[in-house]
This record gives structure tokens, C-alpha cells and sequence, in this order.
């Protein structure tokens, strides 16, 4: 894998766990 596709699939990732994260607890922001 490119460096780019690595980087792409974490910020992917990121943005997934982050929004799961602000639908079961928007408390927290």
C-alpha cells in the first residue's frame, strides 16, 4: 500500500469512530 492509502484509511477510520462517538455521547461536545 501507498503511504497516501494508509493515511486516507486512518483519517476513514478516525471520521467513523468520531461520529459514532458524537452520536452516543454528544454530551461530550
Amino acid at each position: 500500500m501507498m503511504v497516501f492509502e494508509i493515511a486516507a484509511a486512518a483519517l476513514a477510520v478516525a471520521a467513523v469512530v468520531y461520529l459514532v462517538v458524537a452520536l452516543v455521547a454528544p454530551e461530550k461536545f
